[in-house]
């Protein structure tokens, strides 16, 4: 179906940080499959556990134990001091759980219709409920009638949030990005973040953080929740999770990790064999190799060579971001960008039609970084 713009370019295979169209030409990507090769392309260990389950066993269903999903489950928790997992095919579907979880916590709090505070701007996924859920009437358009038991708010506005507090007490939970990817690269502060915590612990809410994107390694810390003092009681995570082989997964601690019995939930395809081998060497990797400091530091030194060979020019209204996940706003619309920046030799993505979004791998070496900020910096310049 016509559901995509896409661009006329098809690659044939890539190595690292770099993908090799169909006629031998070279690219570096700065975009990572928008978030999700955060190993880049043919990495060896990611193909190698590939390689391996796909000889022993694909799919088996989750009415049986699946002992590489279990480990996997014990990984994670580890890594986020959560407790518990299900495991999904996508980023929508993690935040179709948590949607899920929190109505349940407010039914079982004797709240027959509950509601979840949403963020202006914010991007949950494209089923109904997580579109619903979205701050972008442009995914809705078209698709109404819309889910309800939503309620909106803007990004780091706690007295917006406290007046919902006041008024209406059917709220259970409140869903949010640590940074609005497709929303523009806007940051949520730690003081906001700090407040959302006690404003949840105060109401008996539920605080769950959509880490689709920003999860696995991508701000320079596993989850991005983890540069603050808090503890969500709901994560959700995808993108970067399996290097490219679909997986999500929705975690939680506390009261709301024993929300979910059989038959509240469930997946056909979630936390398969073949899923859960790639998304254990994925995460063993980035531990391993250090990925997270590597993110940390890779995205400090592009952040801070921008802004200083962008000082001059007077299209740049911003340059923001955490780690690897970086935003160039500009005071025009620049999606010609992308096209642009494919005969130069390097992928980007630009949303919300002014922001020039850059995810590259985080196995990004010193060198290719650097061709990556000559890069764009001259094709902002070219404007």
């Amino acid at each position: 179906m016509n559901t995509y713009a896409r661009l006329d370019i098809a690659f044939s295979h890539g190595d690292g940080a770099w993908l090799y169209d169909e006629k031998g030409n070279r690219y570096l990507d700065a975009l990572s499959g928008i978030g999700v090769c955060a190993l880049g392309h043919a990495h060896p260990g990611v193909t190698e556990a590939i390689h391996h389950q796909a000889q022993q066993v694909l799919h088996t269903s989750n009415i049986f134990r699946i002992p590489v999903q279990e480990q996997l489950s014990k990984t994670l928790c580890a890594i986020s001091g959560m407790e518990r997992v299900f495991f999904c095919n996508s980023g929508a579907e993690a935040n179709e759980a948590a949607i899920k979880l929190a109505r349940l916590h407010g039914h079982q709090r004797g709240i027959e219709k509950p509601v979840i505070i949403v963020l202006d701007h914010a991007f949950h996924g494209r089923t109904l409920a997580t579109l619903s859920a979205s701050g972008n009437r442009k995914i809705q358009a078209g698709f109404e009638p819309l889910v309800s038991g939503f309620v909106r708010a803007p990004l780091n506005d706690l007295p917006a949030l406290q007046t919902i507090a006041e008024n209406n007490p059917n709220v259970v939970g409140i869903l949010l990005e640590p940074i609005q990817g497709e929303g523009g690269l806007h940051l949520a502060t730690e003081e906001y973040l700090t407040e959302v915590r006690k404003l949840c612990d105060d109401n008996d809410w539920l605080m769950m953080l959509d880490e689709v994107q920003t999860g696995n390694g991508r701000t320079g810390l596993y989850f991005a929740f983890q540069h603050t003092e808090i503890k969500p009681d709901v994560i959700t995570t995808a993108k970067g999770l399996a290097n490219g082989v679909p997986i999500g997964a929705c975690l939680a601690q506390g009261s709301a990790a024993e929300l979910f019995q059989p038959g509240n939930h469930g997946s056909t395809f979630g936390g398969n064999p073949l899923a859960c081998a790639a998304a254990q060497a994925v995460v063993q990797t980035i531990q391993k190799e250090g990925l997270c400091d590597r993110a940390a530091q890779l995205g400090d030194h592009i952040i801070h060579s921008l802004e200083s060979r962008l000082a001059g020019n007077t299209r740049v209204v911003d340059i923001r971001g955490k780690g690897l996940m970086i935003g160039i706003e500009l005071n025009k619309p620049c999606t010609d960008l992308v096209a642009e920046g494919l005969k130069r030799g390097v992928l980007i993505n630009v949303t919300t039609d002014c922001v020039i979004r850059l995810l590259p791998p985080l196995i990004l070496n010193d060198d290719e970084a650097d061709q990556l900020i000559d890069l764009v910096v001259d094709l902002i310049n070219s404007l």
